[in-house]
């Protein structure tokens, strides 16, 4: 990109700045700018309003029966939730111990399943790995049985070249 092109790049990325300024900030400008205008002429020539306007509803009359409710009363009807509320606070703080030992014995017990579960693919994978390993001492093994056979094919066929070529062959 050349210098010109580089120059003419900024120009128009400052131009588009300013103008997405404006068209974000400008109608809050303006409209604050014609209020502040207006105000003062407003103060001098607007007489006080004078509002007919209902008082606003109460809760109430709206909903009357909302008003003969009290935390009292909430759940008075409930066997279940008035036994629970008769209940002592000790007997609560046991209750709640119960609980918290249920949780952690299910979470131990997860964790213990997880865990033989994660020891058991790791014997897996390790008896796999050294099966893995058993092959390729094999094939290094047998790459290297084929490596010495092939020496020796190859100075068995020199020698034969040599003495064929003392007999008079002249090769391909």
């Amino acid at each position: 990109m050349s210098r010109r092109s580089a120059t003419c790049l900024r120009c128009c990325l400052v131009v588009f700045a300013v103008v997405s300024a404006l068209a974000v900030c400008g109608p809050a400008l303006y409209w604050r700018f014609k209020k502040g205008v207006q105000l003062g002429d407003a103060k001098s020539s607007c007489p006080t309003c004078n509002c007919d306007c209902p008082p606003p509803l109460s809760l109430l009359k709206i909903a009357p029966g909302l008003a003969n409710l009290s935390v009292s009363d909430c759940g008075s009807n409930d066997p279940d939730l008035k036994q629970e509320m008769e209940k002592q606070f000790v007997d609560l703080l046991t209750e709640e111990l119960k609980l918290q030992e249920a949780v952690a014995t299910e979470h131990t017990r997860h964790m213990n399943v997880t865990f033989a579960e994660a020891k058991r693919v790791a014997i897996q994978y390790q008896r796999e790995a050294e099966k893995c390993n058993a092959a390729t001492e094999t094939c290094e093994e047998a790459r290297e049985r084929a490596e010495a056979l092939l020496i020796k094919e190859r100075k068995v066929t020199s020698l034969w070249e040599r003495r064929a070529r003392q007999v008079g062959w002249e090769g391909e």
